[in-house]
Order: structure tokens, then sequence, then C-alpha cells
């Protein structure tokens, strides 16, 4: 077996299969998303230990970087998430992953020129190695931003002797041979003579063993390190990775946000308008941390903005109170500081974009055709305060709620009552005047709302105020009264919320939790995911915490409680 990574998990081999597809899945969506980010404050200057290892000798144009555990217990540890239903298809995704790196490292310099990772690797290796993808230098010549993409591995040494000894009387190779030559005081050894191209190797420093799937890559590594131009020196990382500082992280990694986007959209039927570029140029990068914690997996990111950027982030972090309001039984909350702001900064980064699920221009024609407001003048204009989205399950179905299985509730803080209750009411008249909707005033829980009726009798809407300066607004079944009459057990009072939505950031710019057990069980979701009903499976509830930190970064907490297998 090539890689400590691969290694590590197959190291009993009467153990069952691994769910490692739940963490790589999840930490895959994180990335792609770009969702999403979060990170801790700490203290003082950024210390290297709270970097990946081996970040200064990756160079500042690196697409990609993740740090990877080589302690076996670690491994061990995610082998116990999952559910035994998810087996065959983790094992699938394992496989897949491990097979692509052994390829580029493993096979070609490890087992096929007679290593082996357990006698010849693990004496001298650290307890991390990092590999990162480079994209290579546009050139005139370049027809695709990601043609000819390189890879490296960097393997820190805590045994020298060890290293030097594997570097000094290399085995002979099964094809060409091994040749040896200097860069900048540096010996690189590499394969001549493969079909395949040539791997090469330096030990730089007496600390670190690079190796690279060409030597120009390993000469770049070389360069960034002596030079001070490596991606721990990109303007950004350090200051901004300091901040998720973790105990022995199973996993951590880097996306330079820019190239990344240039990369997926090189294809022409999939290119991005120029103007959308641009905005895109405003991100500099988004690191993470993963642990793995006796529950599930807690994640820490951070996104930052390029420091010749334009554009800054508005400090606003007002979310936290709304889950106070909601029942226990709640599926499924999402809060945020201020709806009018997130609807901005929605339209800055979708603009143009054809690629944005809901064009702004779409949503504010559909809401003028279907109620004859302006959706930004007549409504956004007053929702300047804490709102929640959330699903709440109908336990005590009547007649008129028989094929509602679940309400949707609304709530919002607003800046101007009056102005709020004006446009609400040119609201009620539209939904009269054009579909025939009966808006009949009634009593909920002491309190007056407006009920919309639907031509056929059914309950269809609840509006009303709560303390004073909070809108809410109810669609399905008829929840109302659990979030107007204050509930005894709240959702922020729950066992399952409080284990899982983060709390480390105190003053929170948006909230999310999900119960998927619960939700899974009582609905039929739509599919969103590749192999979105085994992931489920092993999931019990998602929490995300995010905040502003300053006019220059986001940062996140995510924890995911997770299934255990019957090992």
């Amino acid at each position: 077996m090539a890689l400590p990574v691969v290694s590590a998990v197959k190291k009993e081999n009467n153990q069952k299969p691994s769910s490692l597809a739940v963490t790589l899945s999840t930490a895959g969506l994180l990335i792609c998303i770009g969702i999403p980010a979060y990170r801790l404050f700490t203290q003082g200057q950024p210390l290297s230990r709270d970097l990946p290892v081996g970040v200064n000798m990756i160079p500042q144009d690196a697409l990609f970087a993740v740090s990877l555990s080589t302690d076996p217990k670690q491994w061990q540890q995610l082998r116990k998430f999952g559910t035994p239903e998810t087996q065959g298809e983790l094992d699938k995704n394992l496989t897949q992953w491990r097979d692509r790196l052994q390829k580029t490292f493993g096979d070609r310099f490890l087992t096929d020129n007679g290593y082996n990772f357990q006698t010849d690797i693990q004496p001298w290796v650290g307890d991390a190695v990092t590999i990162a993808m480079l994209a290579p230098p546009s050139t005139p010549n370049s027809t695709e931003a990601n043609s000819g993409q390189s890879m490296m591995m960097v393997m820190p040494i805590k045994n020298i002797q060890s290293a030097k000894s594997i570097l000094a009387q290399p085995k002979a190779l099964k094809q060409g041979q091994w040749v040896d030559r200097t860069y900048q005081g540096i010996t690189i050894k590499q394969a001549e003579g493969q079909k395949d191209g040539k791997i090469s190797a330096a030990l730089i420093d007496e600390r670190f063993l690079v190796i690279a799937d060409s030597p120009q890559i390993t000469e770049r590594a070389i360069d960034a390190y002596k030079n001070k131009v490596s991606l721990a020196n990109s303007p950004g990382f350090a200051d901004n990775f300091s901040k998720l500082s973790s105990y022995q992280p199973f996993a951590q990694f880097y996306v330079n946000l820019p190239l990344a986007a240039r990369i997926a959209t090189s294809a022409p039927n999939r290119a991005l308008p120029a103007q959308v570029l641009t905005q895109l140029q405003n991100n500099q990068g988004l690191g993470g941390t993963v642990t793995l914690e006796p529950e599930g997996m807690r994640i820490k990111g951070v996104s930052w903005l390029n420091p010749n950027s334009q554009k800054v982030l508005a400090v606003e972090n007002k979310a936290g109170n709304m889950q106070n309001r909601l029942p226990g039984e709640t599926l499924m909350m999402l809060s945020g500081s201020n709806l009018q702001r997130l609807w901005g900064d929605y339209v800055s980064t979708s603009q143009g974009n054809p690629l944005s699920p809901l064009p702004p221009e779409q949503l504010r024609q559909g809401v003028k055709s279907l109620t004859n407001l302006d959706l930004e003048q007549d409504l956004l204009s007053w929702m300047k305060g804490e709102f929640s989205v959330s699903v709440i399950p109908n336990i005590t179905q009547n007649e008129n709620a028989e094929n509602f299985r679940a309400g949707l509730a609304l709530m919002v803080q607003v800046s101007d009552r009056q102005i709020a209750e004006n446009a609400l009411q040119k609201l009620d008249e539209a939904m009269k005047s054009q579909y025939q909707f009966q808006i009949q005033p009634a009593t909920v829980g002491g309190k007056p709302v407006i009920n919309w009726i639907a031509p056929f009798g059914t309950l269809t809407a609840t509006r009303g105020w709560l303390d004073g300066d909070v809108a809410f607004f109810t669609l399905g079944a008829p929840v109302s009264e659990k979030i107007i009459s204050q509930p005894s057990t709240t959702l922020a009072s729950t066992q399952p919320f409080q284990q899982t939505v983060p709390t480390e950031i105190n003053h929170p710019n948006s909230q999310f939790f999900l119960d998927v057990d619960k939700a899974v069980n009582s609905f039929s979701l739509n599919t969103l995911l590749p192999n979105q009903k085994n992931l489920l499976a092993a999931t019990r509830t998602i929490g995300v915490t995010t905040a502003v930190n300053d006019k220059h970064s986001n940062r996140y907490d995510i924890f995911i409680t997770l299934k255990k297998n019957s090992q």
C-alpha cells in the first residue's frame, strides 16, 4: 500500500468497510459550494503549527491543497461512523479516491519501485502529509485553463536518518533509472526513461521530502521555499488560517477561489460572463480544518477577500434569537441577520450569471406579476432585522390540515412596522382580488392574525405580529399557534440543537439546523446530491454557525452528528 492515509485505514484487514465517504463527501460539498467558511479568534501572531504541513513549499498559485493525518487512530475513529447500509457506496468512494492518489504517487514512486509504506516510509514520516494540485503557468499557446495540472506531495520527516537512507540508496526502477541533479543547492532525484512521466523527489532542509509528478514542479517547490513565495507567504493565508487552530486535526484544506472559478468555467458550455469572473476575483481563498469528535465531525473554515479588492464586507452579526421563538419539534431552521442585505449580496454575485439558481430579475418579475408589489421597495425595504425560515411538523392534524404534514414559517424583525403593515395590507388585497382568497381576521393565542383561506376552504396561510416588531407568516399546516404561544420547549432548549449548532461564535451572522433523522423519516426529500440517500442515512443532525469576522473575511463553524456502524 502506497500512501499513509490508505495504509492507516486498512491497518486491520478483518475490520468492516470504512465510512470515509461521509467525511469526504461533506468536506467536498463545503469546498464546492465555497460554502462554505467560518473561524475562531486567536491572539498573537500566526504560528506555523496552525498551518497545513509543508505549505511553505507549495507555490502561491496552487489550485488546491489538503493535509491529511497519518495517525491510524484517527482513521480508525472515522471507521466508527456510518451505517451498514452505506458501506458499499462508501467503500467505492474510498477506492476511487485512493486509486487516484496512488496512481499519481504511490504506484509510480513506491509500490512499482519495490517500496512498502509500513517498512520504508512509516518509520520516518510525520503526523500528516499534504497534497497540492497546481495549474500550469498561463502561456500564449494554452487552450484551456486546466490543461496540464500537476500534483505534489510534502511529507514531513521525523527521523532524518531513515529518510536519507531511502534517497541515498534507492531501489532499482522497473523501467528507466534514477538520475541526480542539483537545483539551487538541493539534490533532485528523478526517474528517467519512464513512459508516464518523470517522478522526482527532493529532500529540503532535512525536514521535508517533496515528491512531484514532474521535475519542474519540484523546482517550483524549491523556489517557493527559498524565495519565500510559497502559499504560507501569500496575502491573508497565515493570518486567516491561524484562526482555525484545532488540536490534531484530521484534515486541513485550502482552495484558491479565483483560480478554481476560472478552471471550473473553462469549458465553452460553462463559461461565465466577464463581469461575473471580475466579481469572483474579489475573493482570495477558502481554508478549513476537519476534526473528528466522539459524536461526529466538526469543520471550521474561513474565506477571505483579495487584499486589493474594492469590495468590503458589512460586519453585521445579529442572528441567534429566532430559535428561542420556535417549538422544540422544528425540523429545520435557517436564520440570518438582515434579509434586505442578504438579497443585496445575492444580487451582486448573481447579476448576469447564467449559473445562478434563480436570476434576481426573474424573482423581481415573479413577485410583481403575482402580487403587483415591488420586491425591493414594497417588501425588502423594511426587512432589515433578524429573520428565520423554518419547517415545523404538523403533529396534531385537523380537517383543515389533512393535506399538510408541515408548515413553513417566516419570521422577520422589521425596521418600520407602519410601512410593513401597509405593504402587508396591499398583499392581502392582491390575494383577494387576483386569486379569490378570503381574507379573514382571527385570534390565535390571544393575538390578532389574518388568515388567507383558499377558494376550496383550506387554511393556506396566516400572518401576524410577535412582540411588536416581529412579523410572521406561515404557509401550509396551521402552525401559527406554536410560535404565537411561547412554546414550553423551544428549539434552542432541545438536546439535538444544543449538541449540534456550534456556539464558539458568540455573535453569529446566520445559523442553520436540520434534524436529518426526523426529516428523512417524515418527508420525501428532493435529490440535490449524488448518493444523497446513503449520506442522509448516516447523518443525524447538521448545525452551522457563520459570522462576518471583519471587512475582509467570513468565518463558519459546522458540526455534523453521525450514526455509528455496528463494529
